[in-house]
This record gives C-alpha cells, sequence and structure tokens, in this order.
C-alpha cells in the first residue's frame, strides 16, 4: 500500500470522508510554512492600508483601524496546499470579500477577475465570479481573513491579513494582502508565471502550466 493510500485510509479513521482529500494529496495536523521572499515585520499597523482599486463604482483605502472593526464571520473549511498537502477542518475568521468590495461600491460591469496584491510585488489571479456569494455550505466563497484557529494571524501565516480562498490551491489565498483590484481581462500572478497553473483547482490536480 502506497503512502497516499495509507493516509487515505487514515483519514477515514479519522472520522473524515476520504472523497474531501482531493486526489495526489495527503492530509496534515500540521500547518506547514512556505513562501517565497521574507516574512514582513509590522511593527507599527497605523500607516498599513489595504487598497480596493480597478472597476468598482468607488476604489477606496481601508486603514488597519477600519479593516479590523468591520463585522467578521467565521468559516470552517478545508485547505489544500500545492505541495501535496491538506488540513481539515481549520477555522478561520474574517470579514467577507463581498462586504469589503461592498464599501467600494461594488465591482463594474466589466469586471472579471481579481487581483490579490501582496507585500514585495506578489499577486495571485482568480476569477471574480470564484470569490461571489456562498459555498456549497452557504459560507462566503472568499473572505480577508484575519485569524484562524482562534488567534491572529502569525507573521508567516500573513500577518496582518491575507485573502482567503479556499476553493483553490491555497498559494492563491495571497498573504500580507495589501489590495484588491479589479480588472476585465486575466493577468497571471506571481506563481501563475513561474509555471503554476493559471486557474488551480485541487480536485482536477490543476497544480502546474500543463496540467
Amino acid at each position: 500500500m502506497s503512502f497516499f493510500d495509507r493516509n487515505r485510509k487514515q483519514l477515514a479513521e479519522h472520522g473524515i470522508e476520504p472523497a474531501r482529500l482531493p486526489p495526489g494529496q495527503y492530509f496534515t495536523d500540521r500547518f506547514p510554512v512556505l513562501h517565497a521572499g521574507r516574512v514582513p515585520e509590522y511593527r507599527d499597523l497605523s500607516t498599513w492600508t489595504l487598497d480596493i482599486s480597478g472597476l468598482v463604482t468607488g476604489p477606496r483605502s481601508l486603514t488597519w483601524a477600519e479593516l479590523s472593526a468591520l463585522p467578521r464571520t467565521e468559516l470552517t473549511v478545508d485547505i489544500h496546499c500545492v505541495t501535496k498537502w491538506s488540513k481539515f477542518n481549520m477555522a478561520w475568521e474574517g470579514v467577507p470579500f463581498e462586504d469589503i468590495l461592498g464599501l467600494a461600491g461594488g465591482p463594474t460591469p466589466e469586471a472579471a477577475h481579481v487581483i490579490a496584491h501582496g507585500e514585495f510585488g506578489y499577486s495571485a489571479n482568480i476569477p471574480l465570479e470564484d470569490c461571489l456569494g456562498l459555498d456549497e455550505r452557504g459560507q462566503p466563497k472568499a473572505m480577508v481573513a484575519l485569524a484562524y484557529d482562534v488567534h491572529p494571524l502569525e507573521p508567516e501565516h500573513g500577518f496582518p491579513a491575507r485573502f482567503f480562498l479556499p476553493r483553490l490551491y491555497f498559494w492563491k489565498s495571497t498573504k500580507w494582502l495589501r489590495g484588491l483590484e479589479l480588472v476585465e481581462r486575466d493577468e497571471p500572478g506571481f506563481w501563475e508565471r513561474n509555471g503554476y497553473h493559471n486557474y488551480g483547482d485541487p480536485f482536477r490536480e490543476q497544480r502546474y502550466t500543463d496540467d
């Protein structure tokens, strides 16, 4: 029996339906840290901002005080990393993406894609329709995450805020988020320009460009 077969069997022993584990993945109870570049330090968030820009009715910039004061929602979801680990039943807390978008008046009719901008010029691209509405469990599909497992994000996991879209591989959930830009035409982000799949569906194993 292969490692992946044993791991899938252990998942059932944990009371989790094995069908929730995408092909080629293994489950873990850890939360591995994977990123390119250094971890930014935020000693003072008084000058930190989150920009909502592009094809929105009224572009605006949120301060940390404004963002952290917004009503939050809690999600319990599975996450899947392109490096093949999955973690189940994680509790996340943050502001729904649609609420953030509403503060900028909502998208214009031409808007079709979201570019999530992080520190150091990092970006990830997502179809706008994947970020709107509720998932099959009635939870928001996307949000700006501020905490997980009942404590604020740790620096290596994206403090103070990260984009959060668990339906796709986790590189799409941009750490150290600084901007959400709506655009008409797709614009591949950092990893998409460096060999990763443009969409990134875990259940279709869309890891790399030719998958």
